[in-house]
């Protein structure tokens, strides 16, 4: 099989008003966008105790940063409206909702879509769970059992029998398959060890959030492409792909004032203590914190989250997310490539600044990712292996 051309997605949302995420799909259609994403949460990450405009222009202090619409129902929603995009969650997980059931809902979105969509999949967030009286233990355990059933539900047909520790199939039958080209792909959102040998193994794809250097990336799509072919998988059919954070200005110097800014300082808040370690910090929330895993937004009040947000470390946010122009985004993105990125979400976090900031950074990210990827795939068109 040859590898995968190089393709950009765009987060589409998943918070109402449902108009505006109409408007989100009918601008990345326009703009020859390869995925809509949207994802899968009862809470956002942004504490309703710093929810104001003195924290964000689009924050409201009678609204919420956690109203989510429920992630099927969008996708159901958007897929007479996509085109020939394709629409992916990304990502769900398996506490909250049964493999089975994740892998009904998929096949069933594979009727209504032109492209196979994507079921992107992780081992959960505390704060979508922990406070619906549900357990997080052993997530990663529980996710590659999840994963296993999905497999088989794509793959098998009439009765099935799966025995584990989370979940249990007693000549389960889902015949529901998808059309023929349309079976909808996993993608796995890894970082850790345990979790780059699961995308290996069942992932069509691998969908990870955390920043890394481009050394960084690479190594970690070598160590993917290994456990894929030691479990007789084809390694290059894995998409590597990845969601980052992008602060965009006009000027680098600009850019980096941008950082000052107290939503943009809020997201190093995400990051793990063993990140923080590597600037000679340590966490306020702990060495052993776990990032986005672990936070949960409404255990902390406006002080604390202030607190901290002055406890950042200047290189960490810099680091945390790709800086500068549209220029210095581009050069970037080819590194990236290089290292074997395939697929790229560009998040714009700049955007939380201010409208105009939001227009800017939204424009250009989108202009420079359709630049690399005619680029790259320009590049790839033109290797042996591709040709071949």
């Amino acid at each position: 099989m040859s590898p995968p051309l190089f393709t950009l997605g765009m987060t589409v949302g998943s918070q109402p008003p449902l108009g505006r995420i109409h408007m989100m799909t009918r601008v990345a259609r326009a703009l020859r966008v390869d995925v809509a994403w949207t994802v899968d949460h009862f809470l956002g990450f942004f504490p309703q105790s710093v929810w104001d405009e003195d924290f964000s222009w689009v924050a409201h202090p009678d609204g919420s940063p956690h109203a989510y619409f429920d992630w099927q129902m969008v996708l159901a929603n958007l897929a007479s409206r996509a085109g020939s995009m394709r629409l992916g969650v990304g990502v769900t997980e398996s506490v909250r909702r049964h493999p089975v059931l994740l892998a009904q809902a998929a096949m069933t979105l594979a009727h209504m879509t032109k492209r196979a969509p994507i079921l992107g999949i992780g081992a959960g967030e505390r704060e979508n769970i922990e406070p619906y009286g549900l357990s997080f233990d052993t997530p990663v355990g529980r996710l590659e059992e999840a994963l296993q059933v999905i497999r088989l539900m794509f793959d098998s047909k009439g009765p099935v029998g799966f025995s584990g520790k989370h979940f249990t199939l007693d000549r389960a039958v889902l015949d529901l398959k998808a059309p023929t080209g349309r079976t909808p792909e996993l993608w796995v959102a890894a970082h850790g060890p345990r979790m780059l040998r699961l995308t290996g193994e069942y992932g069509d794809g691998w969908y990870p959030t955390f920043p890394m250097t481009a050394g960084e990336y690479e190594s970690k799509v070598e160590t993917i492409r290994g456990h894929a072919t030691g479990a007789g998988r084809d390694a290059d059919a894995i998409v590597p792909g990845w969601q980052t954070f992008v602060v965009l200005a006009k000027t680098e110097r600009a850019a980096l004032k941008l950082l000052s800014h107290k939503a943009i300082r809020f997201t190093a808040l995400l990051g793990t203590g063993e990140q923080w370690k590597k600037f000679g910090a340590q966490h306020p929330l702990g060495d052993d914190f776990r990032g986005m895993v672990d936070f949960i937004p409404q255990h902390h009040g406006r002080r604390e989250i202030e607190a901290m947000i002055a406890q950042v470390p200047s290189d960490l946010i810099r680091e945390a997310m790709i800086v500068g122009t549209p220029k210095q985004l581009r050069a970037t993105l080819h590194d990236y490539a290089d290292a074997g990125l395939r697929h790229v979400v560009l998040q714009p976090v700049s955007a939380l600044v201010s409208k105009q900031d939001a227009l800017f950074s939204m424009r250009h990210s989108i202009f420079v990712g359709r630049k690399v990827r005619r680029e790259v795939n320009r590049q790839i068109g033109s290797s042996p292996a591709q040709r071949a």
